[in-house]
């Protein structure tokens, strides 16, 4: 009797462990993954769809069902928008994530597709761009754990063309993108503070935000919150301390997009425990130590082989996955045509600059592209400071070397990108001042608002069309 006790212990200890993990894996989470990066009217940028590829792999790992997409033109992204709204409805994880370009206008954000022309503030709120605001509100309403992630807070590269539009009333145009506030069981991040630009990382990998969000949201037994603290030391050290992440959060219970194997999810928790991990070893260790920042997927393989269930295996998934949809050397060396592909190698100095042969009025003609293609600079025909941090800003986002010094090379990319005519011919520019950015904490909470201006247009047309009248009406 006693061994039929023992058996029917065991059983009764299996069925209910078998129990617990199914009602873990019950959840339903939807992920909206989207990486813009080949843009026709602006420089483009190599790194948003990498991005995207890895954000997508390492989701699906913990059980998103992931809308992704990469390159998308405005109707393309409506569409996808659409069914991202259909398949979040009711979900209790419901994940928005998008890199590439973003502005603000008027302290509204909006999103980018790769065919936006941007003339002028009328063009955004009419459906050339899509409203944050408006697409949030519609496509995670009833989800009852939202999760947003903005890798956009880049350089507006429309904005002189909005400000000359605008030049009979006032029309703020912002660097980086306007804060935002929460609504209840909604967390927000975005890749740096309201106002500031962030970074896109070297050409072919992934931004130092989305990298540092591969590496810790979804590391096992690790609240959201306590990821996003990780998250944030990663990319302050990684940028040394040039960008900071900034969220806004109003979650009402502990968020775990991958609890350690055994633990009792607590009331108000999300649990999600989809692969159970086995605890690395020494060997495990060395192993990933050797091979984390491999550029060769096969090396990354072969940990997945030897540690299919490795503490480290979402990660190596998201390497693999970057590695892999990266774009070659050849596509990112061109991504504007005759660029010379040692523009990307060459490391400019005070004595490549001065054998440019810059004297005052090319040296405004610098300082006025810049402007005209969102890395705001007086243009006062001085290399100072201020203009270097500018030039270091334009490098990096190019994948130049980025020393604040310009080579013959680069200054012949930078000729060779399209800029505004009102940008390098205006006549005010030395009396302009340069934009101020802000630094700014969140608080507060209480739906979607913009901080510092008023609440976001609610027209919403055909279910999500990503705020095509969305900043034209005001509540």
């Amino acid at each position: 009797m006693r061994g039929i006790s023992l058996i029917a212990a065991v059983v009764l200890s299996l069925v209910v462990s078998a129990l617990g993990v199914d009602a873990a894996r019950a959840d339903r989470r939807v992920a909206f993954v989207v990486g813009n990066g080949a843009y026709k009217n602006v420089a483009q940028l190599p790194n948003p769809p990498v991005d995207a590829k890895a954000m997508a792999v390492t989701l699906r790992n913990v059980g998103f069902d992931v809308v992704e997409g990469t390159n998308l033109n405005r109707e393309q992204m409506t569409e996808k928008l659409l069914e991202f709204g259909r398949r979040s409805q009711g979900a209790d994880v419901a994940l928005f994530y998008y890199a590439g370009h973003g502005i603000a206008i008027s302290g509204t954000n909006y999103l980018l597709p790769v065919d936006a022309d941007i003339k002028s503030e009328m063009d955004a709120k009419l459906g050339a761009a899509i409203n944050v605001d408006v697409t949030l509100d519609q496509t995670l309403g009833d989800a009852k754990v939202k999760l947003v992630f903005l890798d956009a807070c880049r350089d507006n590269p429309f904005a002189a063309k909005i400000r000359s539009a605008a030049s009979t009333r006032s029309v703020s145009v912002q660097t980086g993108l306007a804060e935002m506030k929460s609504g209840e069981g909604t967390l927000i991040a975005f890749a740096t503070g309201p106002g500031q630009t962030a970074l896109d990382g070297e050409a072919g990998t992934n931004s130092p935000f989305t990298r540092a969000l591969i590496a810790h949201i979804t590391q096992p037994g690790l609240e959201i919150q306590q990821a996003m603290t990780q998250v944030r030391a990663q990319v302050n050290e990684e940028t040394a301390k040039g960008q900071l992440p900034w969220g806004h959060t109003n979650l009402i219970g502990a968020v775990y997009l991958n609890p350690a194997a055994g633990s009792v999810a607590a009331a108000g928790t999300v649990p999600a425990a989809v692969t159970t991990l086995q605890p690395a070893n020494d060997v495990e260790l060395e192993f990933w130590r050797s091979v984390k920042d491999t550029n060769k997927a096969e090396e990354l393989k072969a940990y997945l082989s030897n540690y299919p269930n490795g503490q480290f295996r979402s990660l190596a998934l998201a390497r693999v996955a970057s590695l892999e949809n990266a774009p070659s050397s050849t596509t990112t060396r061109n991504l504007t045509t005759g660029i010379d592909p040692a523009t990307f190698t060459e490391q400019g100095t005070q004595v490549t600059e001065d054998q440019i042969g810059l004297d005052k009025g090319l040296r405004r003609d610098v300082q006025r592209r810049l402007t005209g293609l969102g890395f705001d600079t007086k243009a006062t025909g001085k290399f100072d400071d201020p203009t270097r941090a500018v030039l270091k800003r334009w490098q990096a986002a190019r994948g130049y070397p980025s020393s604040g010094y310009l080579t013959k090379l680069q200054h012949k990319a930078l000729l060779a990108e399209i800029v505004p005519a009102a940008a390098t011919a205006s006549a005010h520019d030395e009396e302009r001042p340069a934009r101020r950015t802000q630094r700014s904490s969140g608080g507060g909470g209480g739906g979607y608002h913009r901080g510092g201006g008023p609440d976001a247009g609610a027209a919403f047309i055909g279910g999500v069309m990503g705020g095509m009248l969305g900043g034209a009406f005001r509540r």
